[in-house]
């Protein structure tokens, strides 16, 4: 018997703004140690015993991110399925479901899913191993399985389950039926379902054979289904990546698991539906959803406060307070949340910080951008960093990896002047190709055809100085480029 994990690696994190961006969620980023929470959910399926490569289904804005951060733990992915819209979890995991069943097994005729959230936090990774085992022994067996979260406390800020009888002669004995699924209840309720003993929070992992869910579609959600089906028989593949069918499924609807099938297979009467359990998690789990959760899960000074960065916090208790890149120091503050970034500073009152998610609607509304990218922007050769900008110019820093390479390319309406900082570039000017060396410099004239090249073993930096009448990113014509991009992601 083996698992195959499935990496869900979707979601947008706007409640954790300015860390977390569209191009850089939360899931991406370090929070909680040295590992992006990516790499951690990863990491905690390391001595699992079974455990197949991960298949991981994201957008196509963060495909290169979930390679090179894979890379850097030499965790190789079966494939990375990139959605061409966002659909929600049980079109996601419906994709992954698909690629399993085109691929051979060997002896292994219906593989078991385990759907992971890219974004949890685990403080006992053996009690969440002991529990995957057991869901294993479930799943095998035919059921719909759910982890379960035994709960802290009677949180709003989460879905709950209900746990009924035990499940006998599986040789699980943890093992409950599901009776019920119940989606962020209020207070009140909430403290009732943690009285009870009976109610569990919604974890978001689940596991099942394939053909299990499959079918469990088909019954509940035929139009998911159709569409999925329909989205990967006219996808494509480009190397470790997989690009379902883009018109096919943007007309998919849009589902979570636990609406398209958990909720719809609980206490099914349905003649041959799917029986369901939840297996008890009681692991630290979290899925920081708010700021307020990532201070609760941090070690605290004798003030109650979680510092990171360099912050002078004075007369100030109970607090979050991170700063990225300068001095930030406060005075007769308490239960604050205090985010420093080099473009947008937060300041909230830690019991409002679910509200964050407006500031982020609004500045979507507005057409700002800093609800997009943080100012230094992840490539798949590198970074670049706006330094400065005015009319007619902008200043950029750009980190080329080692043997890495800009794309072949030219600009409608700017001019860029390049000065090697660090290492040694090769660069394609026209029909020259030459070397530049630290503190040389090179002009490349509107219109003219370039390219940027790394050749060394260290990181090239470059400092470039854009003139022009327009500087956005769109205005790049790619002729070649060594990562399939089109225009400027």
């Amino acid at each position: 018997m083996k698992l195959h994990p499935v990496i869900l690696s979707g979601g947008s994190g706007t409640r954790l703004w300015p860390l977390s961006r569209e191009h850089m969620p939360k899931q991406f980023l370090p929070l909680l140690g040295p590992d992006t929470m990516l790499q951690a959910t990863l990491g905690r399926l390391e001595g699992l015993g079974g455990v197949a490569e991960p298949l991981v289904v994201c957008n196509e804005a963060h495909r290169f991110l979930v390679a090179e951060q894979m890379r850097q733990i030499g965790n190789e992915p079966l494939q990375i399925i990139i959605e061409p819209v966002g659909r929600n979890t049980a079109p996601a995991l419906t994709l992954a479901a698909l690629d399993l069943v085109g691929r051979d097994h060997g002896r292994e005729a219906d593989p078991i899913m385990v759907a992971l959230p890219a974004d949890s936090v685990i403080g006992d990774v053996g009690a969440l191993q002991r529990a995957l085992s057991e869901g294993a022994v479930l799943a095998e067996a035919g059921y719909l399985v759910a982890l379960g979260v035994v709960p802290t406390s009677p949180s709003t800020a989460y879905g709950y389950i209900c746990a009924g009888e035990r499940i006998e002669d599986t040789g699980v004995d943890t093992a409950r039926s599901m009776t019920a699924f119940v989606e962020k209840p209020d207070i009140d309720v909430a403290r009732d379902y943690v009285d009870s003993g009976d109610w569990l929070w919604n974890s978001g992992v689940f596991m099942m054979k394939v053909s299990v869910w499959l079918s469990e579609l088909d019954r509940h959600r035929g139009d998911i289904a159709r569409a999925c089906r329909n989205a990967m028989g006219n996808g494509h593949g480009d190397g470790v990546f997989f690009r379902p069918g883009a018109t096919e499924f943007i007309d998919c609807p849009s589902d979570s698991i636990d609406y398209a099938v958990m909720e719809r297979a609980v206490g099914s009467n349905i003649a041959g539906a799917a029986r369901s359990a939840v297996v008890p998690l009681d692991a630290g789990w979290s899925d920081i959803g708010a700021w307020s959760t990532l201070w609760e899960q941090q070690a605290q000074d004798s003030h109650g406060n979680v510092i990171q960065g360099d912050v002078y916090p004075h007369s100030t208790e109970g607090s979050l307070i991170i700063s990225q890149h300068r001095l930030l120091a406060t005075v007769g503050l308490s239960d604050m949340v205090i985010v420093e970034t080099a473009d947008a500073v937060l300041v909230a009152k830690k019991g409002s910080v679910q509200d964050v998610k407006e500031v982020v609607s609004r500045l979507r509304a507005e057409g700002r951008t800093e609800h997009i990218n943080h100012r230094k922007v992840h490539r798949p050769w590198g970074t670049y960093e706006v330094m400065d900008s005015g009319p007619g110019f902008q200043v950029k820093r750009l980190t080329i990896n080692s043997g890495a390479a800009i794309s072949l390319q030219k600009h409608r309406r700017r001019a860029e002047h390049w000065v090697v900082v660090v290492g040694r570039a090769r660069v394609v000017r026209g029909e020259e190709t030459f070397t530049l060396e630290e503190n040389q410099s090179a002009y490349v004239p509107e219109g003219t055809i370039h390219r940027l090249e790394n050749p060394g073993t260290e990181p090239l930096e470059i400092i470039e100085v854009q003139t022009g009448s327009y500087l956005g990113e769109d205005d790049i014509v790619r002729l070649d480029d060594n990562y399939h991009r089109e225009h400027g992601d």
